[in-house]
């Protein structure tokens, strides 16, 4: 078991033996959006090493003019592959990009293996790592609507077992029709019980609502330091691995800032460059935290030689997620102490030229105190002084006032104590709320 995994359970056995791999990234000149091949590659196999049961025999770039419709790649580069992979006696292909089910079908018959595309591959590692109910709810939907699309590949096997002439339909097709219904029928239930989860994270949030903490969202790209920034600021066990998507479920605390405001943090699932579009829609819920925030904190992996790209697509998915633009922002640049020194005096100079950008190593603590403060400054709420009068017997709401460190004075008269506050609107509130007490 690795660091950080203690506590979690695994439906996987320890003696079955690793799949073998091999990852391809399909760079096609046609592709006018297509990303550096080198980096897209490196994140490519990240991605497959964040599933424990593959073991990577090799990785390249396959350039290719075009794509082919029915194959993906030309045939003189199918039969090339063909000998890599029976020589290496890999069992699975992880392509880097969408892959039509025709694709698929085709090229799993060719190379006698199985075959993923990046969805597929996505999808596998955010089963692999869910652990609320939600979560799971929401992975499996995805993975249904991703199966539904699929079903021409799982049905091939029944071109053998049909009889009849094949006049009426293709083959397979009553199955295939059926399966439809069978998969349209568990999204519809799924949908259901989301909704019923849904329903009691809105109470969860209602109740949120009344107590006097702003809520303060991390966000980022996947394996940008997030979890480690989260652990740091409270103490929390979050997975925090050099590893994609060790974060898939939102975790919140409560934080108590240097100035004494208290926030709630939540940290949650990475984004990544062409997340797919099934999986944009059935984690919207469980990025509702990022919708509400008081504050959202984009922490970028500064050391990363793809993080300007990285940044654009964090943005247009919290764009596409329609988070509002008037919701304040910081930018943490994290991950500074993996700078050579010139460079990293470079990032801390240009960071302290920008109010909204701070350049901190989560690791190391560096550079966190002024982004704290800024933080405190952007949700603070103004504060006001006010005179409480309170029995002695009132012991509960007395210690509320001090775990919060918000009197500033306390004096004893008779039986009644008087206590000096310099307090929010919203901790003022929440205060009433524990009962009716003389002031």
């Amino acid at each position: 078991m690795t660091a950080g995994d203690e506590g979690h359970t695994t439906d996987r056995t320890d003696d079955r033996a690793p799949m073998r791999t091999m990852v391809l990234h399909p760079d096609i000149q046609t592709d006018r959006d297509r990303r550096d091949p080198g980096a897209a590659l490196e994140e490519a196999v990240a991605l497959a090493a964040a599933l424990p049961d593959l073991e990577i025999r090799g990785a390249d770039v396959v350039r290719l003019p075009r794509a082919h419709a029915g194959m993906l790649f030309g045939s003189g580069k199918i039969e090339e592959l063909k000998q890599r992979i029976e020589d290496a006696d890999v069992g699975l292909v992880l392509i880097d990009g969408v892959v039509t089910p025709v694709q698929q079908r085709n090229l799993e018959k060719a190379w006698g293996c199985k075959l993923l595309d990046r969805t597929g591959l996505i999808l596998e590692i955010f089963a692999d790592r869910a652990r609320t109910r939600e979560g799971v709810l929401q992975v499996e939907l995805a993975a249904l609507s991703y199966q539904r699309t699929r079903l021409v590949r799982a049905w091939t096997h029944l071109e053998r077992q049909r009889g009849g002439l094949g006049f009426v339909g293709g083959p397979g097709e009553t199955q295939i029709e059926a399966d439809r219904r069978a998969i349209d029928e568990a999204i519809t239930r799924l949908r259901r019980q989301l909704a019923k989860v849904a329903k009691t994270r809105g109470l969860h949030r209602a109740a949120r609502a009344k107590v006097p903490f702003p809520v303060v969202a991390l966000v980022g790209y996947t394996n940008a330091g997030k979890s480690t920034l989260f652990n740091r600021l409270t103490g929390a066990e979050v997975l925090a691995k050099d590893m994609l998507f060790a974060t898939l479920d939102p975790t919140m605390r409560a934080v108590r800032l240097p100035d004494g405001t208290e926030v709630i943090l939540s940290d949650t699932v990475g984004f990544i460059s062409d997340l797919p579009t099934q999986l944009v829609a059935a984690f919207r819920a469980t990025l509702e935290e990022v919708l509400d925030a008081d504050l959202i904190l984009h922490v970028r992996d500064i050391a990363h030689p793809q993080t300007t790209e990285q940044a654009e697509d964090v943005a247009r998915i919290l764009e596409d997620l329609g988070v509002a633009e008037t919701t304040p922002q910081l930018e943490v640049w994290n991950k500074i102490d993996l700078l050579p020194a010139a460079e990293r005096e470079t990032r801390r100079t240009e960071a302290a030229r920008r109010d909204t950008v701070f350049a901190i190593s989560a690791l190391t603590g560096e550079g966190l105190d002024p982004f704290l403060s800024a933080v405190a400054e952007l949700v603070s709420e103004p504060r006001h002084r006010t005179v409480l009068t309170l029995p002695h017997s009132d012991g509960r709401r007395r210690a509320w006032l001090f775990e919060r460190g918000i009197v500033e004075a306390e004096d004893s008269e008779g039986e009644t104590t008087r206590l000096t506050v310099r307090w929010t609107d919203r901790e003022a509130q929440a205060f009433r709320a524990l009962g009716e007490g003389g002031s």
